[in-house]
């Protein structure tokens, strides 16, 4: 047996059996460029970090089921000039994640706002954060339906412990039976302890009204306000954008 077969059983053994794909060429490499040994070792483990690196990136991406991919680097800004770009860029940054802040963005239909959201969720990925992405109406079905087959703590629960949960879309329609109670638990659980960015047609003063009652809404928005970035996009819808901004045809 060889040294390189005796060494494959050995990084496995040690989780590093990624190191086997560039082993060879970082070995020729040593030999043409003369490496020491630890700048050999270190070229081969800085492989292994960057495999790793792009790896848990695909996770991350994968579990938090965007709709699409979406970028900032990809967004028109130039479409709707009055859109606050330096403020997207900075959130951008994923500061806000890190501080457990909130990002509420409104405006009317088709200004970009889940387009900015999912780009938001990807940085937030790519700066390793676990992030998901959900439409309104779809997180409040399946928690009324959690209630209904008593998994609703195990899904409140799970819902409150990802750095960055994404609702896209509140308010399209009222919210009914429990949903009120709902949406005030995961915004009370979440509170300091996670970041939401919450996209919605409406603006923030109509949204005291979903929850149907005073004190609950009074309780839920205090907490959803604080340490929280509100971002309105206004301006032309991209999907249906005026007749003097659509391409002419011959």
């Amino acid at each position: 047996m060889n040294a390189h077969d005796e060494l494959v059983p050995v990084l496995k053994r040690l989780r590093l059996s990624g190191i086997l794909n560039t082993l060879e060429l970082r070995a020729e490499q040593a030999i043409d460029d003369k490496l020491t040994f630890v700048e050999f070792l270190y070229r081969l483990l800085q492989d292994e970090v960057e495999r790793r690196d792009a790896n848990k990136l695909t996770r991350l991406i994968k579990t938090a089921k965007f709709e699409a991919h979406k970028t900032l680097e990809d967004f028109d800004f130039s479409f709707n000039p009055d859109i606050p770009r330096e403020k997207i860029i900075e959130l951008g940054t994923c500061s806000f994640v890190e501080r457990q802040e909130n990002v509420l963005l409104v405006g009317p239909a088709g200004t970009g706002k889940s387009h900015v959201a999912q780009a938001l969720g990807h940085r937030a990925c790519r700066a390793g954060y676990k992030t998901q992405y959900v439409a309104a109406h779809r997180l409040l079905t399946d928690l009324r339906a959690a209630r209904a087959d008593r998994s609703w703590d195990k899904k409140i629960t799970a819902l409150s412990s990802i750095d960055l949960l994404i609702i896209d879309d509140l308010g399209l329609r009222p919210l009914a039976d429990d949903e009120p109670v709902d949406l005030y638990e995961l915004i009370r659980r979440r509170y300091e302890r996670g970041s939401l960015i919450i996209t919605s047609n409406r603006a923030i003063d109509e949204w005291y009204g979903m929850f149907g009652d005073a004190l609950l809404a009074s309780s839920a928005m205090d907490r959803l306000l604080h340490h929280s970035h509100i971002v309105t996009l206004e301006g032309d819808s991209y999907r249906n954008p005026p007749s003097s901004r659509q391409p002419k045809t011959a």
